[in-house]
């Protein structure tokens, strides 16, 4: 704008409810296993094979990850979240003369691969200060090598502890070393290279490093108090898949590493990527190693056969496990057509240059996906019907539609969705007011998800339902600062559905699922009372139709027909307490249900057998704006012919 001054400040706005929530993309995967150098138990965010290169040192060949990271990138994969784990190994040293003592810098990664530099110089340091120097570190691309890949300089150390520029302090911002052992008393020798014209030289760093021995399960796994392993992924976001590559070429990773890994990912609303054994050849060898396997996740994913890819390294083709390839071959189909569009699931296809070990045939295939393997291949198959592709459920999933990858990756993302889109309301959370509105936001957020047909039929107005009010936020939760919302979609087998409930609070957000009871409309339920006995309870099955309770002609009297109106006035009185108690609060797995406290008299005119119990029956209706089970006690009608209770 002509006549505007940047004034420094930078106005940022805060999503709140007026702000449409975003559709994430599904793309991201994490990888771990072990690599040639690099940040230790440090989740580092990849867009290219290159960026892997510069931080964690390209191929190698004690390392599988570095294999599926390349086929990754060369298969279609735009992102990627690496954690490079070790078993052991030792830090390079440097050792920098100060006068006859020493200044021993180490590295901060362990591995024989890590090659560091540093140089010492007096520029810019006044004569009188003798405790100064300026410190220069870099990594090369190998020992002796002038490709400078990263580098850091820090002006005016000082060597006395204490000091605001102390070095020791100094270096703990530092990505590349630390400080080993006690600072000398005077300060480093500037460094100088013998031969040259260039006055500053610098100091190589020792051959003491070393890479460690092989991945074990365990080191996989880590450890949630310190970070380590799988739990170092709790520090990254926006995560759609999980790969653990092989521990080496010619081991695969156990079965303690997968079950920790698919709780991990289920309690993180991720798919982990599990790679077939070596040993599996053929497709019968699959079906009866999957049996033998016996895992089953619904946040699991396997493809068969493993993949053949060139080995740059060794200069011809190897085999490889494929979780690298199937990622890719995921991350393209949601480029091709993301989650929000409706249809059919695409088949998983190698890129060229990438093939399977083994061609399947139409049979072959057909098996696999019946028993929650999907089949890897090169070219489209000729039949147009093809089958979805699933996942390792196996029947222990919440629902039969927890085998539906395509299910999975569509709920996992709008749920993700709404999660990060709603954060706004843990800000406002003690506003009574705020339900209202992150309803509506949500709600406008699902209108045309459904409306497209994204959850069944785009006539039904009941595919998704949002809840957000007194019936899953408490009191204390209002005073805690937390608020939940209840998301349900329907699934893609009729008569199914998902519940979601979604958490924000000062701690951070949170989302579970639960299984939310919803009565069917016309459900009939009876109340059965006891003299002596305050608590009611629910007799028979409540999803059955009861019959309204007859008294036979001959106990009826005129007395008793007289009393029939003010006695429906008094159960009606009676209903509505109980539709007090049991329909103010939702009815979820992990939330007590309330239990109506009713007193039953003795009704005079009616025999003492029949007096000691009696059955109300009443309608369940259900609610259309909330979609929670309920009963209204304005809508029950107590027949004419039961007798007075009176009240």
């Amino acid at each position: 704008m002509p006549g505007s001054a940047y004034t420094g400040v930078h106005a940022a706005g805060r999503p709140g409810a007026d702000s449409c929530i975003a559709p994430v993309s599904g793309a991201v995967t994490a990888f771990i296993g072990r690599t040639l150098r690099g940040p230790v138990n440090r989740p580092v965010r990849l867009k290219s094979f290159a960026d892997y290169q510069q931080v964690f040192g390209g191929l190698w060949q004690p390392s599988p990850l570095s294999y599926s990271i390349e086929q990754f990138f060369d298969g279609g994969g735009r992102e990627a979240v690496v954690v490079r784990v070790a078993n052991g190994g030792a830090r390079a040293t440097i050792v920098l003369p100060a006068g006859r003592e020493q200044l021993v810098l180490q590295a901060l990664s362990p591995g024989s691969r890590e090659a560091l530099r540093a140089s010492v110089d007096y520029d810019n340091v006044a004569a009188h200060e003798e405790d100064c120097f300026n410190l220069v570190v870099q990594r090369v691309r190998t020992r002796g090598s002038e490709f400078i890949e990263d580098q850091e300089i820090f002006r005016r150390v000082s060597i006395r502890g204490g000091t605001a520029r102390c070095v020791r302090s100094a270096l703990m911002e530092s990505k590349l070393v630390r400080l080993s052992g006690d600072l000398p008393t005077t300060r480093p020798n500037r460094t100088f290279r013998p031969g040259s014209r260039h006055p500053i030289g610098y100091v190589e760093c020792n051959t003491d490093g070393h890479d460690g021995a092989a991945l074990t399960d365990y080191d996989l796994i880590g450890s949630p108090e310190r970070h380590t392993g799988l739990f170092a992924l709790g520090a990254a976001e926006d995560i759609d898949f999980l790969c653990l590559p092989p521990l080496e070429r010619d081991r695969d990773v156990g079965p303690s590493a997968l079950m920790v890994a698919a709780q991990f990912c289920r309690n993180n609303h991720l798919l982990l990527l599990v790679d077939p054994p070596a040993q599996w050849d053929t497709c019968g060898d699959a079906l009866t190693g999957l049996r033998e396997l016996a895992f089953h996740s619904e946040q699991a994913v396997m493809c068969f056969p493993r993949i053949q890819a060139y080995d740059r390294l060794r200069g011809r083709y190897e085999r490889f496990s494929n979780c690298g390839a199937v990622a890719a071959a995921l991350c393209r189909m949601e480029q091709h057509r993301p989650l929000w569009q409706p249809g059919p699931d695409d088949e998983l296809l190698l890129r060229p240059g990438t093939r399977p070990v083994r061609v399947l045939s139409e049979t072959e295939r057909i098996r696999l996906i019946a028993h929650g393997i999907n089949p890897l291949q090169s070219l489209r198959s000729a039949n147009p019907k093809r089958p979805a592709l699933r996942t390792l459920a196996g029947g222990s999933g919440r629902g039969a539609a927890s085998d539906l990858l395509g299910w999975q990756r569509r709920s996992l993302a709008v749920v993700k969705s709404i999660d990060r889109g709603t954060r706004w309301a843990v800000l406002e959370a003690h506003d009574p007011s705020i339900r209202l509105r992150l309803a509506r936001q949500v709600e406008a957020f699902l209108r045309p998800l459904c409306a497209a047909g994204l959850f069944g039929d785009s006539q039904n107005e009941t595919n998704s339902r949002v809840i957000c009010d007194d019936r899953i936020n408490s009191a204390e939760d209002v005073a805690a600062g937390r608020v939940s919302l209840l998301v349900t979609l329907s699934a893609p087998r009729a008569g199914e559905q998902q519940s979601f409930l979604i958490t924000h609070s000062p701690e951070g957000s949170r989302i579970r699922r639960v299984k939310a009871r919803l009565l069917p409309r016309g459900t009939r339920m009876s109340v059965g009372m006891k003299r002596g006995r305050v608590p009611g309870k629910l007799v028979g099955d409540p999803f059955r139709r009861q019959r309204e309770p007859r008294l036979p002609a001959s106990a009826r009297s005129p007395a008793g027909d007289a009393e029939s109106a003010a006695a429906g006035r008094g159960d009606l009185d009676l209903v509505g307490r109980f539709h007090g108690d049991f329909g103010g609060r939702s009815q979820l797995d992990d939330g007590p249900v309330s239990t109506p406290q009713q007193v039953a008299t003795r009704s005079p005119g009616v025999p003492a057998g029949e007096s000691e119990r009696r059955d109300a029956t009443m309608v369940g209706q259900d609610s259309r704006r909330h979609g929670c089970g309920e009963l209204d006690a304005a809508q029950q009608a107590v027949p004419a012919a039961v007798p007075a209770v009176p009240t």
